[in-house]
């Protein structure tokens, strides 16, 4: 197999090259789960010990779990590939990134991840499911989604699969002021993947990460994310834009669970 090239194109440009039209007003459907739950002493684990007094408590340091479905057809017959996502957390957000180990820009961007230092690491693998194809053939894949931090506070998201296409994707997620409604917003792009010339590009289906760390400063914890202090009735609100190569772009807002008093 060879390796999965990956590039951002103009629309109208790839859409002539696939032969794939873009079907006007056709847009992905697009569920989210958003839940807070307790920081791992080792980031980089799914499992294994936490921090006592994280997770789902009011203005707790905490790590954040999401999970994203995506289905359609408008692509030949497939969800169209997804090109970005906009995460706006809930409003009393707090992000804290001094203190935090992050990986060079060019280590991420060489894919050399294993070279990251260990410190780097803001969340266990999550993975990522979709669909690649060789030329008129479709085939599902499942790639690990591993949450880096990277300069600036930032975080950096390295996407990989080994079968039936070898594809290493970095999606570099930025964070910007927090907007009406809501706290700070982090803004992903996503590459889009062409395993061989002239097939279409790979669709996204599902996307479940977790992201999040704390590190001791004497006997204070330093968490990267801490929870608001109070909760609207129903719950938490968070929104998810997601845009697609079509050029639309869907927005799903929910409510994730309030603490228990």
């Amino acid at each position: 197999m060879r390796r999965a090239s990956t590039r951002l194109a103009l629309l109208g440009l790839a859409v002539a090259t696939l032969g794939l039209p873009a079907t006007a007003g056709a847009a992905p459907a697009v569920t989210l789960k958003v839940k807070a739950v307790a920081i791992p002493k080792n980031p980089s684990s799914n499992g294994g010990p936490t921090y006592p007094g994280t997770g789902n408590i009011f203005g707790a340091g905490t790590d954040v779990e999401a999970e994203i479905t995506i289905s359609g057809t408008e692509y030949g017959g497939f969800p169209s590939p997804l090109t970005g996502v906009t995460f706006y957390t809930p409003p009393g957000s707090k992000l804290t990134t001094k203190g935090f180990t992050s990986c060079s820009a060019a280590t991420l961007e060489s894919h050399e991840v294993q070279k990251c230092p260990k410190k780097s690491f803001a969340g266990p693998k999550g993975y990522a499911k979709g669909v690649v194809a060789f030329g008129g053939t479709r085939v599902h894949e499942t790639l690990t989604v591993q949450p880096f931090f990277e300069s600036g506070g930032n975080l950096a998201f390295y996407a990989e699969g080994r079968e039936p296409a070898v594809i290493e994707l970095l999606s570099t997620g930025k964070f910007s002021s927090p907007s009406s409604g809501f706290g700070p917003v982090l803004t992903t792009e996503v590459p889009l993947v062409l395993t061989v010339p002239g097939a279409p590009y790979g669709s996204v289906e599902s996307i479940k990460v977790k992201v999040g760390a704390a590190f001791k400063q004497g006997k204070k914890l330093i968490s990267y994310g801490t929870l608001p202090k109070k909760c609207a009735k129903g719950g938490f609100p968070v929104k998810a834009e997601l845009k697609f190569f079509s050029g639309e772009t869907v927005s799903v807002s929910v409510k994730a669970p309030c603490p228990k008093k």
